[in-house]
């Protein structure tokens, strides 16, 4: 039971994921409502079988006042495809600071991005335009649900339509 469910808020936003065994006892105390299920599995116990759950609502609204998608190494190397933004090889890779630290550059999204070690070498302590090697895409802070829709790996299909457009990476349910 590997695959994740999503969770969405009262007003039907998008607030996580969980695990299976979570969102069923959710349900099951009545603290939330199937809003779609597997076609295909069901939960089974000695003498009864349950839906699977795939998506979610509490009945509660739960007050977040900012979701934001935690600042990590994986997360930049999600974020940036796994590939160099400076020519778009895979294998070792390494964070590289747009600004440079030494020149006053921070440790944020907006100045963290994918780099082989080669080009983060040869970049040096230069920013791109001064090493003449151009960012393919310039870094950003995604949103939660953006994360989750286009860096989280495989969706589920029923996921969709909460999360926004992008339909590219689903799973067949």
């Amino acid at each position: 039971m590997s695959r994740k469910v999503l969770v969405l808020n009262q007003d039907y936003s998008a607030l996580t994921v969980c695990s299976i065994p979570k969102a069923f006892l959710l349900v099951f105390l009545k603290k939330a409502d199937l809003v779609a299920e597997s076609a295909t599995e069901q939960l089974r116990s000695v003498s009864q079988s349950f839906p699977m759950p795939s998506v979610i609502r509490l009945h509660r609204y739960v007050y977040l006042p900012y979701k934001g998608v935690m600042l990590s190494r994986q997360n930049i190397f999600r974020r940036d495809g796994g590939q160099c933004q400076y020519c778009g090889k895979t294998e070792d890779l390494t964070l590289d600071h747009v600004l440079p630290k030494s020149r006053g550059g921070r440790t944020s999204w907006d100045n963290l991005t994918t780099a082989c070690k080669r080009c983060n070498s040869r970049k040096g302590d230069l920013t791109p335009e001064e090493a003449n090697m151009p960012l393919n895409v310039k870094p950003y802070k995604p949103s939660f649900v953006m994360f989750l829709r286009d860096f989280g790996g495989s969706i589920e299909n029923s996921w969709v339509p909460f999360l926004g457009k992008k339909k590219e990476k689903t799973l067949v349910e």
